[in-house]
């Protein structure tokens, strides 16, 4: 085989390497680089990633705690006001009498309790629906990053392959220009070429290792964390692949956790306002008083037997009632108005949630369709046409009808196919996510 003929041989592997998986190479070729951050069998895959997220993602773990918090004040509000005692005990300085009371007072609560709980029991549901609304954006920022990272790696393997390509084109275009059977400047341009694109796949693989921290900030793992995916791009598109129904709007956009959040919002709005119209109310405290007062003079007198004794008697005295809150000035009107208020902020943000979700269930759908209709374009024609074409400059090559710089043109127009192909990709998948999550969907 020709130097020629052999470097056309090179030329057609590119075309078809490019579209080949990493970790699917030869046994006897070393690993891809790109195989590093990849492995089809034990890597993580997309559903187990959203699932370790939801479970140890720390700021999760708050959010879930702030519910147990709202759990225990729905206990709280529930207990009603304690009851208070009093004793109290009085000497007469420098002489006999003296006095000891116990004093009771039981306030009723007759109306307050039923305003605290239903509050109480609100502000639990608000607050489970605000859990979920952040486990769906926590599920939909897993999808992305987990979608960012894999069109790094798909940029770094297409890299891989033009490396590989390019660096066995520079070899025997070098060993011609020893033999002096090819000028000195297509070896250069060759080397030049081989620079550029080993610079690319420096950048190319930073992004990739930025992208992995991204991915495993949002998992709740450590930087220097060991992990590796599943799923390629083109596998994660192609598991997307089946159609989203957003037919019902209505009744989807009223299932959004965050617009059930913004409702129960506004019930705990409701809830306020009662509860001021409670707290408004008149009440009644009971008390009891038990006295025992000992008391007397230094005179004495004649007693029930005749004779002289001390004048001094021993007393008991109890007493009971009630004390009567009067509504009379304060009616809690201001707390009433704030309430009102409050409510009326809340409703106006329902409706505002509830708008943005419509603009995002319809906005996400247009750019799910047109992705996909993208995808299957490149799929069935563009890069077929890219790698026929570098093809026959491979072969015009050969027959001494073009330079290396021809095909190094080509070779960079199909470059630029492949980065069109995984921006597309990319597109598809961020737009199917888009959807998914303007959908409400968690796992």
């Amino acid at each position: 085989m020709t130097t020629r003929v052999a470097l056309m041989a090179v030329i057609s592997s590119i075309a078809f390497g490019a579209a080949v998986q990493a970790q699917t190479g030869s046994p006897n070729q070393p690993e891809p680089p790109a195989s590093r951050y990849v492995d089809p069998i034990a890597g993580l895959d997309l559903d187990r990633a959203i699932a370790q997220a939801l479970e140890q993602k720390p700021s999760l773990r708050a959010a879930r705690s702030e519910v147990d918090a709202a759990r225990g004040l729905r206990v709280q509000a529930g207990l009603r006001p304690n009851p208070m005692v009093s004793f109290s005990r009085q000497e007469e300085p420098a002489g006999m009498d003296n006095q000891t009371r116990v004093e009771v007072v039981w306030p009723l609560d007759l109306f307050r309790k039923t305003g605290r709980i239903g509050v109480a029991e609100r502000e639990i549901e608000a607050t489970r629906h605000a859990v979920v609304d952040r486990e769906r954006v926590l599920a939909a920022d897993v999808r992305t990053k987990y979608g960012e990272l894999a069109v790094a790696i798909r940029g770094v393997a297409v890299l891989d392959d033009l490396i590989d390509a390019t660096s066995r084109q520079h070899g025997l275009v070098a060993a011609r220009v020893d033999q002096g059977a090819t000028p000195p400047l297509e070896r250069d341009m060759l080397s030049v070429e081989l620079q550029q694109l080993q610079s690319e796949r420096l950048l190319q693989s930073g992004s990739v290792e930025r992208a992995m921290i991204a991915l495993k900030r949002v998992l709740g793992m450590a930087a220097n964390a060991p992990l590796r995916i599943r799923h390629t791009l083109e596998q994660l598109v192609q598991r997307e692949a089946g159609v989203v129904s957003a037919a019902d709007s209505a009744a989807i956009v009223q299932a959004r956790p965050d617009v059930e959040a913004a409702q129960s919002r506004v019930h705990v709005a409701d809830a306020q306002i009662e509860r001021a119209r409670r707290d408004g109310r008149f009440d009644v405290n009971l008390f009891g008083m038990y006295m025992r007062m000992d008391s007397g003079f230094p005179q004495r007198a004649f007693g029930t037997g005749g004779g002289l004794e001390p004048v001094r008697g021993l007393f008991h005295y109890v007493a009971a009632g009630a004390t009567v809150t009067v509504p009379f000035r304060d009616r809690n009107q201001g707390e009433i108005a704030a309430a009102r208020a409050q409510r009326a902020g809340a409703a106006a943000e329902l409706e505002e949630t509830q708008l943005t979700a419509q603009a995002e269930i319809a906005e996400a759908g247009v750019r799910d369709e047109h992705a996909r209709q993208a995808v299957s374009v490149y799929t069935s024609d563009a890069r077929a046409l890219a790698r026929q074409n570098l093809t026959v400059v491979g072969q015009t090559y050969e027959l001494g009808r073009a330079r290396v710089f021809d095909v190094l043109a080509e070779q960079r127009r199909y470059l630029e196919v492949e980065r069109a192909f995984t921006n597309a990709l990319r597109e598809a998948y961020e737009a199917r996510q888009a959807l998914r999550r303007a959908l409400g969907e968690v796992r």
